[in-house]
């Protein structure tokens, strides 16, 4: 029998995104979130968290596209720009990628951040089940590293793999936009990270799945792509990522591209049509407590 994690990022982003995330756990297909640490509203997802016990709750570590926790001046090789106290991230991935090549991140600064966000959650009372980072950042080794050491010290056991197998691009690309040609073929080319990832991984002692699925379609996710994945599905342990969330003022203001997108996978997420094809499929839904 498959099992399966969903998944829903971007806990904290607004409150919109926050209700859409507790509401489809309640309706029985969320499983688990990742909380940004960073973000406006934090605060009401950790309330949110303790009051919803069943939903695994792990740190979504911001290390682009966002504002550091800790302070500028000691973790200035991840800052993109300041304007005076203001202090940003590199906007992208890519951005971050091209940094770590040309030899300008220096990984204990990544691992104090990674620490901070991790911490400031733990130490509002939650137990934290797993770490991924926005934006799939860990899949850069330099990343992986910093963020795995910060979670390891601080009694976190699991982390996602942020690599999506074959099977789950090609039940989803052939009915997709070029937009999700192009996210294919960033995801089919960056597979070549994942034997690295796994060893890592395995020399932390952390746990993982068998991988991710939903990459390649973030954003176009609907019921059609979604029914093609599950159908697609073999055996093993899999995530799925997620972003539900109300598209209200607040996420426009939040600097988000997923804005109407969020909407569809809440309506997704929240159906009975949903959990339906989950047990026709005698899929098993677990969360990061279970691996």
């Amino acid at each position: 029998m498959p099992r399966l994690i969903i998944n829903a990022d971007d806990f904290g982003m607004t409150s919109g995104v926050n209700r859409a995330i507790v509401e489809a756990h309640r309706a029985g297909t969320v499983t688990s979130a990742t909380l940004m640490a960073n973000e406006v509203a934090v605060d009401e997802a950790i309330n949110l968290a303790k009051q919803s016990r069943s939903l695994a709750t792990g740190c979504h570590v911001v290390l682009v596209d966002g504002r550091p926790r800790s302070a500028p001046q000691d973790v200035r090789s991840l800052i993109g720009s300041q304007n005076g106290t203001a202090a940003e991230f590199r906007p992208g991935v890519a951005q971050l990628a091209l940094a770590t090549v040309a030899g300008k991140i220096r990984e204990h600064e990544v691992q104090a951040e990674a620490a901070e966000q991790i911490t400031h959650l733990q130490s509002r009372g939650l137990a934290l089940s797993h770490v991924d980072c926005h934006m799939h950042s860990h899949i850069l080794p330099l990343v992986l590293r910093a963020v795995l050491k910060a979670a390891r010290e601080r009694g976190i056991g699991a982390v996602r793999n942020p690599f999506e197998p074959t099977w789950a691009v090609r039940a989803t690309h052939k009915s997709s936009s070029l937009r999700s040609w192009n996210r294919s073929a960033q995801v089919t080319m960056l597979r070549g990270l994942e034997s690295q990832f796994l060893e890592t991984v395995k020399t932390n002692g952390m746990k993982t799945t068998n991988g991710t699925i939903g990459i390649a379609v973030t954003g176009l996710l609907d019921r059609h792509r979604l029914t093609n994945l599950m159908e697609a599905m073999p055996e093993g342990t899999w995530e799925l990522v997620t972003h539900p969330g109300y598209n209200d003022r607040d996420l426009a203001q939040a600097g988000t591209e997923l804005r109407q997108s969020r909407a569809v996978e809440f309506e997704l997420f929240t159906s009975p049509e949903t959990l339906d094809l989950l047990r026709e499929r005698g899929i098993e839904l677990i969360s990061y407590r279970e691996l």
